[in-house]
């Protein structure tokens, strides 16, 4: 398994606005393949960015999704916010899960090296 977090710095006075934009998703990833969850995390301290937080059985699960006709309709409305209302450029961070609680007998996702989006 594998949990990717989207880290994206929103300024206070759009907060609201970018919430929607979740709210109203397309939830186009919630059929792909290998997906498991999408949590929208909403920062509780002046600064801290929002967090879009999804996991994926496998990394290769993942980059079938980034690849996907899928992918590009369900982030179409990414652009729908102005420049403006983000603080600072966004950070995406994978991780591949060798433990999880829930799972003892979770085989772990082998080592796949750094990820590049572009």
């Amino acid at each position: 398994m594998i949990t990717v977090a989207n880290r994206i710095y929103v300024a206070p006075e759009y907060a609201e606005a970018f919430e929607e934009r979740f709210h109203n998703r397309a939830r186009l990833v919630d059929g792909m393949p290998g997906f498991v969850s999408n949590q929208v995390l909403r920062p509780v301290n002046e600064d801290d960015p929002y967090i879009v937080f999804t996991l994926w059985e496998s990394r290769k699960d993942f980059e079938n999704w980034v690849e996907s006709d899928e992918f590009r309709k369900g982030h179409a409305q990414s652009g729908t916010l102005p420049p403006e209302a983000f603080t600072g450029s966004n950070k995406l961070e994978l991780h591949e899960v060798f433990s999880d609680s829930t799972r003892p007998d979770l085989k772990e996702e082998p080592s796949g090296g750094p990820f590049n989006v572009h």
